[in-house]
C-alpha cells in the first residue's frame, strides 16, 4: 500500500510498484481510487466496446489508462474509467507500456455510489483546462450520459437522445444502447 500522505514527485509516482489500488496523483500526493462495482464495470465494458467499434483505424481507447496532465499549473495524472485518443495525437506505431504521453479527445468517467456528480464537475473542467476536447460523465443511477465541452457548456443525455460531436466525426451513441449493451435496462 502507497502512503497517501508523502508528497511525491511526477517521477516517483510513475515509479510506484503496480498493486491491486489504482492511484491518481493530485497535488503530489497518491490518491487511492474507489473500487468500482458491477454497474460501474459493465458500464465501463460497454462504453469501451461501443468506442473501440468507433475508432478502429483511427485511435486507441483504453480503460484505466492513467493519462498525464497538468492541473492548476501542477503535475496531475487522472485515471480515467475511458480514454480515447486518436492516432494523430498519439501515432499508431506508439506501443509502450505506460503512462498515456498525450492529451486525449475523450475521457469517460463513471459515478460510484459513494461519489457526487458534483465531484465530477470539477474534474471535467480540469480535465478541459487541461487540453481534453470532450469529457462525458456516466451516472448510472439517473441512466443519464452528461457531456462537457471546452466552452463551459455541458448537456444531459437520457434514453434515445443522440450523443454526437464534431469533434468525434463518426461517433454516434444513445444512453440507452450504452446502457443496454451493459444489460443495465
Amino acid at each position: 500500500m502507497v502512503n497517501t500522505r508523502t508528497t511525491l514527485t511526477l517521477e516517483e509516482f510513475l515509479n510506484l510498484p503496480e498493486n491491486d489500488v489504482n492511484y491518481e496523483f493530485v497535488d503530489g500526493q497518491a490518491v487511492p481510487k474507489v473500487s468500482p462495482k458491477f454497474f460501474h464495470s459493465t458500464l465501463q465494458l460497454a462504453l469501451g466496446l461501443l468506442i473501440r467499434l468507433w475508432c478502429k483505424g483511427k485511435g486507441r481507447v483504453g480503460t484505466e489508462w492513467t493519462v498525464i496532465l497538468k492541473r492548476q499549473g501542477k503535475d496531475w495524472v487522472p485515471v480515467p474509467d475511458l480514454t480515447y485518443i486518436s492516432y494523430e495525437r498519439l501515432p499508431a506505431s506508439w506501443k509502450r507500456n505506460e503512462a498515456c504521453p498525450a492529451i486525449p479527445e475523450l475521457v469517460i468517467e463513471i459515478i460510484s455510489p459513494d461519489q457526487t456528480i458534483k465531484e465530477f464537475e470539477e474534474k471535467a473542467k480540469d480535465y478541459l483546462a487541461a487540453g481534453v476536447s470532450i469529457v462525458w460523465v456516466v451516472d448510472p443511477e439517473a441512466v443519464s450520459i452528461r457531456v462537457f465541452l471546452p466552452d463551459g457548456s455541458s448537456q444531459v443525455y437520457t434514453d434515445n437522445m443522440l450523443i454526437v460531436n464534431p469533434l468525434l466525426p463518426g461517433l454516434e451513441l444513445t444512453t440507452r444502447q450504452v446502457f443496454e449493451e451493459a444489460d443495465l435496462i
